[in-house]
């Protein structure tokens, strides 16, 4: 999968088709880990990655749940760490086995070393625009 190493978007509709090119070129087994500052926009970018892998489910932070599951192309797992506090609440995730049912999208995503997975930044810069930045591209 390549990706653009920057983009910056002007409207959170811009930040999902980002979100939704990426999510079009998903696989099963793809980790792609996402980092930026609270209200960044990577729930908004999900959104448009779910809709990518074909999923039209209400994308919302699953920041109480931990985890949403979209069916698709691809069934997404919709990762948030945000409230994950220790490793062992990180291996409790079964991030291994979400990948193999699918591909997987981490919210807070610094906190995870993903051997393969992508790795995408958000920034906000101020309004409604964003930088996309691929810090890591996926390895295949």
């Amino acid at each position: 999968m390549t990706t653009s190493p920057s983009e910056t978007t002007s409207s959170p509709a811009e930040t999902e088709h980002a979100g939704q090119r990426l999510g079009e070129r998903l696989q099963s087994g793809d980790v792609v880990l996402l980092t930026g500052e609270l209200g960044a926009g990577k729930t908004t970018f999900v959104r448009g990655v779910a809709r990518g892998t074909g999923s039209d489910a209400a994308v919302a932070s699953p920041t109480f749940q931990l985890v949403r599951l979209y069916p698709g192309r691809v069934q997404l797992a919709h990762v948030d760490l945000y409230r994950v506090e220790n490793s062992s609440e990180l291996r409790d995730l079964g991030l291994e086995e979400l990948a193999g049912q699918g591909a997987v999208v981490v919210e807070w995503g610094e906190r995870l070393e993903v051997d393969g997975a992508a790795h995408l930044e958000i920034e906000h810069l101020g309004a409604d625009r964003r930088l996309i930045r691929t810090i890591r591209d996926l390895s295949h």
